[in-house]
């Protein structure tokens, strides 16, 4: 029972608060993707102030979300971002970042974790719907958190130690830039976010990484 309260209180701050202006425009799939949606897989170098992190972006299983993210470092969205949330105590946990107000040194560490992309042609959010694929199927489900065991069971991500996820708030469909790191399994997570990749280099330097550390550059590897 302890446990499971511990649990709770942990799983509270991963939510984030979407700034609800501008208004916001969320994408219901790849039909009508404000970003190219990724086929594949894609190698993602980031450098931060504790040294180089490699992850692999899975577009198979997260084609919106994983199209996001790498629209994301190609714009250079994440190039001197924070690491505004770490949580390895009571137990490990996540290493969060990717907020775009965190470029700007002057906005306090207290309003971070609500910043949203907002897109420079349109002047709106762009957020992107719960994005998950189960085994068995041809495409992935979207707006729609899992908590039947049986479906998690069949995920074809799941919340693995070094598993790199989209963060967002209690809405489904409210991610948008900020992402995260997972520190260990984390199961109570499986289909309530969506998991896009995994760290396949420098777990060791996530493992390092402490609030205030930064995002130094983010670049497609070739």
């Amino acid at each position: 029972m302890r446990r499971s309260f511990l649990w709770s209180l942990l799983l509270i701050p991963l939510l984030i608060s979407c700034s609800a202006s501008p208004r916001a425009e969320v994408s219901r799939g790849c039909v009508d993707a404000q970003a190219a949606c990724l086929q594949g897989k894609a190698i993602v170098q980031m450098t931060t102030s504790r040294g180089d992190i490699t992850i692999e972006v899975d577009g198979d299983a997260a084609p919106l979300t994983a199209g996001n993210f790498v629209d994301l470092v190609n714009r250079g969205v994440y190039d001197g971002t924070m690491f505004h949330r770490v949580v390895k105590e009571p137990v490990p946990f996540v290493v969060q970042g990717g907020d775009p107000q965190s470029s700007d040194r002057s906005v306090p560490l207290t309003k971070l974790g609500t910043g949203s992309f907002v897109d420079p042609s349109s002047g709106q959010a762009r957020l992107i719907p719960l994005e998950v694929l189960f085994q068995g199927e041809d495409t992935p489900r979207y707006s729609r958190a899992s908590s039947n065991p049986a479906e998690l069971e069949r995920l074809v991500l799941n919340h693995e130690r070094g598993s790199v996820a989209m963060a967002r708030s209690q809405a489904p469909d409210s991610a948008s830039a900020q992402f995260y790191v997972a520190l260990r399994p984390l199961p109570e997570l499986d289909g309530r976010y969506a998991v896009f990749g995994r760290v396949i280099e420098g777990l060791d330097v996530v493992d390092q990484i402490e609030q205030g550390d930064r995002i130094n550059s983010a670049s497609l590897s070739q």
